[in-house]
Formats: structure tokens, C-alpha cells, sequence
């Protein structure tokens, strides 16, 4: 939660506002509390819609029908003034996690339990489309847990069935993985109530296997998938479940059930204030949250004079200002954590606080060498930081080992979140762990610095303090393009997309494909094969028919190998090249000979590289072999940490002063760092600006350092 702002009123409608929730292109949610003690949620219209008339009797028209919506599974409307100098709308506080972060903590739910969550939702959907109301944002973050069931939240952008959007017309209005086909069209075709069918459908699978039906990643490709593509279900053995969400995910809106029809196909219930549906460690953490809230003393009422200290006895109600937001969504926090001591409980051995730099890392999973390569980075750059003569603290390395996966990944990340000793943290090391833990992150407004996690956007849309120290697999096509096309004897790339790749193999095919007659005068020759494709030599075939005289696969090793074999076949000549995730020990043992000349662009440096000479000469040192790849970059990310730390502590008596988390990422946001990779410099979506690559060859069976990729010219 933010502070409340100058411009900020301090009551709403007989609430005392505590604070910021969030803040959308239509108004501020903030959290306030009644005079009872009641705490809610509240939404205030900015002014310039405010004064739009129009606008105002949608708004109207819509908060009515939000009041009229009477379901135990449903957080309700607890007031509303859509007449007023600024209209405002509350719903009430509900104490447990979002479905999204129990599913990333505990796992999976049973198939009794997705059933059981499908038909008390099935009725919170009922109620909402007998009040006239299509929710059109069905996800797992609007699912909060509690101890007597599920309860369906955020009508922020629900609207009448037979009023006009709020939204401009064409616009997707929703979550993307959780949108139903005739959203995702966005052809201006109104969401119905079967829109919302379709997208619990896609809530229960997710809650079933952990992952959304349609994957994740670029929203172009999570879109099509939705249209075109049938829900991925395996994993799911239950076949009456199976048959349920079948049917629910149908293409065809007129083939799915009304929510009072679901509740009738689902025979499961929960016994009133049983959890027993959910799994025992996903049990335990809703009852923890709702028992942290009601272990609290009474709540006092809000001190709005900053300069006037609290009271003994005060300091907890306040705080629990803080601690209402992480239980209302679903954060990584228990109460008791934010009404921990301020004076250094936790500190270190010495008596005085420690300085850390994390490293949250793929040390034993399917990533685990350029987890290790990341980690010896970021110990090179604490310890030449700590050998300075003139440090003004002395910093420390803690590192944790996620194994790549999204659980571990998530306690990782609130184990760091927790302790007020870490400055920074570098890492993870891929996209799947880094999309679960951004909003561990942004709650503890704790910097974050990813070099190896490329994708070019992420389901989490919170980006407060999470920094991508690298270009993604999407900007990097732009060297791929150059280096490939911009050479007299090529006019037509061949660009094949193989879905084994996932959605890194997709961002860089699919940019390449459409960028290349943007940046280039050639043309492209596409085509896409499907995951498990083992005899490309016909697609190779049919790409040379079709003029190609260059050819980039976007895929992985073992398709990168196949994809040579063939093309070794025939009597091509030209420029060969494969994406960055194809360059490993398994491409050059399956291509064998086929694998000479071809080329690869990739975001990690080498240390054959003039400007990473020096970090390479003290990594020999200090582990007795060359850096591996992203080592260079963790170093470097470690630096711009270090950097900003030192630039806020400043001195005082006693010893520098300790920045903020908050103050860390300002400073990280504004900064440019000269790095021994590249030049850093991060963008309004703390995305790093330009495209710097680098080229590697095979030459002689192995991989060999060709230097930068070229750039563009002015």
C-alpha cells in the first residue's frame, strides 16, 4: 500500500482513508475504514471523467446494478455516492489470498476442490448476471480464499448487459489466458454473460494444473491461442472434471452453461466454515491470514497528523493499514511480519545490520549453469566492492536456490521480501520463476534485477521494482534481422517457427517474420511446425522452394539440430542462424558436421570480449575457470545495485545511512551504468533501452565469440 498523497482527501463517505491501493485510468482505489472499524475498499472517479456526464450516468447505472448483486460468494457493494463532486464506490475487506498466489505457494487443487470452487463461483456468477452485470475479468487474482469459501471480487470493470462500455470501442477489456475467444477478437463484440462462462473455465484449469489453459506470455500469441487453439487439460485425470471444463471452454458461446446451470452439473459442495475442499498446506495459509486479522487489538482511529508520533500502545493499528492491503490481495506477507520491531531484530551477529545483495537462482534445475554463472557474478562484484579501501559498509552474499521452480521460486522470493537486511536482489534465472514472484516483489517494493528472463511481457503486470537487465527474445530479433538480411546476397528470409520453443522460440520468430520488411527492403518466407516436429527436411525443402537465401530457426537444441541436418542435405550456402536457447553441448553433438557456420545472436557477452577482459581475469582468480555465460551480466547487475546503494547511503554519525527499498528503485530507474556487457539504462517500464547482442559461430565444432551484433545506423 502508498501513502496517502497531499492531493488525497483524508474521509470518503464516512470512511477515514489509510491509504493507496492502486491506482487505474479511471480513478484511485484506496483502503479506508469506518468509523465502526469496518474496513473497505474504495474507488474514487478521477475528476475528468467525474465531470463527463455521460460517463456519469454509466457509472450510475453500473454502481446500481453492482448493489444489486446479493450472493455469500460475492464481496459486496457497501456504499456507493455516484452523485457527489467525486463519485466513489466500496466494497467490503475480505481477509485470505488470492487463488493465484495460493496456487503458486501450495500448488494444485484436487478435483473435488476445483469442483467445489467451480459451484460456489457458478453462484457468485449467477448473482452477478441476474443483477444485470457481466463481470468480463473472471481471473485467479479476483478469487480470494477464506475460511468459509471463495469470494468473487473487482467489478472495477463490470458493466450492465445492456449499457454501453466504459471502454473504448475494439479495446480488450480484461486479462489475457483468462479471456473468452469473442473477447479476445477485439473486434468490438460485447462480453456476455458466456463470456464469464469461459473464463472461470479457464480459472478452474489454471486451479487444476497450475497454469493457465491457453499458456503464457506475449499477449499477441496468448490471444490467438484463445481463439484457435484448444485449452491445454493435461495433467488432469478426473474425466468428469475434464468433461466439466470441456465444456465450459467451448469455442461456441451458445455451447457453454449459464452459471445457473453450473451449479446444477457440479454436485459438490462445502460444508458451511470448512476448508477440507482445499489441499491441508493451502488450508493452513487461508487460516493463517484470517487469524492474523482477528488476533488484532482493536483499531483505533487513523492518525492523519504525520508530525504527531503514536501513542504506545498504537503502533500495531496503525500498521495494520499496511497489513489489511497484503491480506486483501493476496500478498506474500503474514500480519505478523509487518508488526515486526523496526529496530534491527534480525540483525547481524555484530549487533549492526546487515548489508546484503541477493541472488534468487536456478541452482539445481533444468537452468542451474547459468544460475551458478549468475551467482559467481554478483560474488565477484561484492567482493570487489568489499576490497575497497574507501567502502563505506561492507556488503554480503545471500543466495537462494528456487531449482527453477514456480513454489520454490515464490518462497524464495518472500523469505528475501521478509528480511529487512536485503538491499537488492539479481536474479531469477527464468521467465516461469520470475512471473511468479513480481508480485512478492512489488509488494516489498524490493529491487529485483533479471538478466536471463527475456520474455517480452509477463501475466504479472506489476512492474514497480522488478528491472529486465537484458533485451528480450522480441528486441533481439532486430540483430538477428540485421546481421541476416542486411547483406547484398540475401533478399527473402526463411523464419521457422518451431512451438517446441515455447514462447521465447515464438517472440523471436513471430518479430523476426514482421519486423524484417520494416528495418529491411527483404522479404520473409514463414512457417511454423508444431511442438514435436521430427522430420523438418520437407519444411526445409519447401522454404529453399520459396527463394529463401537465408534461414533462422526459432526453436531449441534438439530442433536446431534437426533443422541443420536437413539443410546440410541440400546445396544451400547461405547465412544460417538460430536463436540464443538452441546454443548448448547438445546442438553441436546432434547437428555433428551440419553445425559449421551457423551462427547464433545472443544477450551475454563472452569473455573473449575487450570490455569483460577484467571481470574474466578476476573470476580465474577466484574460481580457477572462465566465466560461463550471464556471469558478465549478474556482475553487472550487481554493480548497478551496488551503485545506487552507495549513492544514497551517504554518511552520518555512526555510520552511512541505510536507504530504502522505495528510494533504491528511483535511483536504480533514473540511473546509467556502464557496464562491462553494455551500457544500462532502463526505460518507464524498467525494461532496459536499445538491442545490444552478440554473435558466436561454429567454427571447427565448437562455439567461437564473432563479437557485437551489428547495430542500427543512424
Amino acid at each position: 500500500m502508498e501513502k496517502l498523497r497531499p492531493s488525497d482527501p483524508a474521509r470518503i463517505g464516512g470512511h477515514r482513508l489509510l491509504g493507496r491501493l492502486g491506482a487505474g485510468g479511471m480513478g484511485v482505489v484506496y483502503l479506508g475504514r469506518t468509523d465502526a472499524g469496518a474496513l473497505a475498499a474504495i474507488k474514487v472517479i478521477l475528476p475528468e471523467y467525474a465531470t463527463d456526464d455521460d460517463f456519469r450516468t454509466r457509472f450510475r447505472r453500473e454502481a446500481e446494478a453492482a448493489r444489486r448483486v446479493e450472493s455469500p460468494w460475492a464481496v459486496p457493494v457497501t456504499g456507493a455516492d455516484t452523485e457527489g463532486e467525486r463519485p466513489w464506490l466500496a466494497t467490503a475487506f475480505v481477509p485470505g489470498p488470492a487463488l493465484s498466489e495460493a496456487v503458486a505457494r501450495c500448488g494444485p487443487l484436487p478435483a473435488r476442490g476445483v469442483r467445489v470452487l467451480g459451484r460456489l463461483l457458478a453462484r457468485a456468477l449467477a448473482a452477478v448476471h441476474a443483477a444485470g452485470l457481466v463481470h468480463r475479468d473472471v481471473k485467479p487474482g479476483n478469487v480470494l480464499l477464506t475460511v468459509d469459501g471463495p469470494r468473487l471480487i473487482d467489478f472495477g470493470i463490470a458493466r450492465s448487459a445492456d449499457a454501453t462500455a466504459l471502454t473504448a470501442t475494439g479495446l480488450v477489456v480484461g486479462t489475457p489466458g483468462f479471456l473468452s475467444p469473442e473477447q479476445a477478437t477485439g473486434d468490438g463484440t460485447e462480453a456476455d454473460p458466456a463470456s464469464d462462462l469461459f473464463s472461470l473455465g479457464c480459472l478452474l484449469a489454471y486451479a487444476a494444473t497450475g497454469r493457465p489453459p491457453f499458456g503464457s506470455g506475449a499477449v499477441d500469441a496468448l490471444l490467438y491461442r484463445t481463439v484457435h487453439d484448444e485449452p491445454d487439460l493435461a495433467g488432469i485425470d478426473d474425466p468428469e472434471l475434464r468433461a466439466l471444463l470441456a465444456t465450459l471452454l467451448a469455442k461456441e458461446p451458445g455451447a457453454r452453461p449459464t452459471a445457473a446451470g453450473l451449479d446444477t452439473l457440479i454436485a459438490e459442495d462445502a460444508p458451511d466454515g470448512s476448508t477440507d475442499w482445499l489441499p491441508p498446506d493451502m488450508a493452513a495459509l487461508v487460516a493463517e491470514r484470517s487469524a492474523a486479522v482477528l488476533d488484532l487489538p482493536g483499531i483505533d482511529p487513523t492518525v492523519t497528523d504525520d508530525t504527531a508520533p503514536p501513542a504506545p500502545g498504537r503502533r500495531k493499528a496503525l500498521l495494520f493499514a499496511g497489513a489489511g492491503l497484503v491480506v486483501a490481495a493476496g500478498g506474500g506477507f503474514a500480519v505478523r511480519e509487518w508488526l515486526r520491531d523496526d529496530s534491527g531484530s534480525d540483525a547481524a551477529a555484530s549487533g549492526e545490520r546487515a548489508w546484503i545483495i541477493g541472488v534468487q537462482a536456478d541452482l539445481s534445475g533444468p537452468r542451474s549453469a547459468a544460475g551458478r554463472a549468475q551467482e559467481r557474478g554478483v560474488r565477484i562484484a561484492v567482493q570487489q566492492f568489499n576490497a575497497r579501501a574507501d567502502k563505506p559498509f561492507t556488503l554480503t552474499v545471500k543466495v537462494r536456490d528456487d531449482g527453477g521452480d514456480t513454489a520454490r521460486a515464490v518462497q524464495a522470493a518472500d523469505r528475501f521480501a521478509r528480511d529487512r537486511d536485503v538491499l537488492a536482489v539479481v536474479g531469477p534465472t527464468g521467465d516461469a520463476a520470475t512471473e511468479a514472484v513480481l508480485g512478492a516483489y512489488d509488494e516489498a517494493m524490493l529491487p529485483v534485477l533479471t538478466v536471463s528472463s527475456l520474455q517480452l511481457t509477463y501475466a504479472a503486470r506489476a512492474r514497480k521494482s522488478f528491472f529486465q537487465a537484458a533485451p528480450s527474445d522480441g528486441v533481439l530479433a532486430q540483430p538477428i534481422i540485421r546481421r541476416l538480411v542486411l547483406r547484398p546476397d540475401v533478399e527473402r528470409l526463411g523464419v521457422l517457427l518451431d512451438r517446441v520453443g515455447g514462447q521465447s522460440a515464438y517472440q523471436a520468430g513471430y518479430l523476426t517474420n514482421m519486423l524484417t520488411g520494416q528495418i529491411t527492403t527483404g522479404t520473409t518466407y514463414p512457417r511454423v511446425v508444431p511442438a514435436g516436429t521430427q522430420d523438418l527436411a520437407p519444411v526445409v525443402e519447401d522454404m529453399l522452394a520459396h527463394a529463401s537465401d537465408a534461414l533462422f530457426y526459432a526453436g531449441d537444441a534438439a530442433g536446431a539440430a534437426r533443422t541443420a541436418r536437413a539443410l546440410a542435405a541440400t546445396s544451400f550456402k547461405g547465412p544460417r542462424m538460430a536463436m540464443h536457447t538452441a546454443m548448448d553441448a547438445r546442438f553441436l553433438k546432434d547437428a555433428g558436421q551440419a553445425a559449421e557456420d551457423w551462427e547464433f545472436t545472443a544477450p551475454f557477452t563472452d569473455p573473449a570480449a575487450p570490455a569483460a577482459k577484467k571481470f574474466a581475469a578476476a573470476h580465474r582468480t577466484a574460481f580457477d575457470a572462465a566465466p560461463a555465460h550471464w556471469a558478465a551480466e549478474a556482475y553487472d547487475a550487481a554493480g548497478i545495485a551496488i551503485a545506487a546503494v552507495t549513492a544514497l547511503a551517504g554518511t552520518k554519525a555512526g555510520g552511512p545511512k541505510r536507504p530504502s527499498r522505495g528510494a533504491l528503485v528511483a535511483k536504480i530507474a533514473a540511473s546509467t551504468y556502464e557496464g562491462v556487457s553494455r551500457t544500462y539504462v532502463f526505460d518507464d517500464d524498467h525494461r532496459i533501452k536499445g538491442d545490444d547482442a552478440y554473435l558466436y559461430g561454429v567454427r571447427d565444432g565448437r562455439y567461437v565469440y564473432l563479437g557485437a551484433a551489428p547495430k542500427a545506423t543512424a
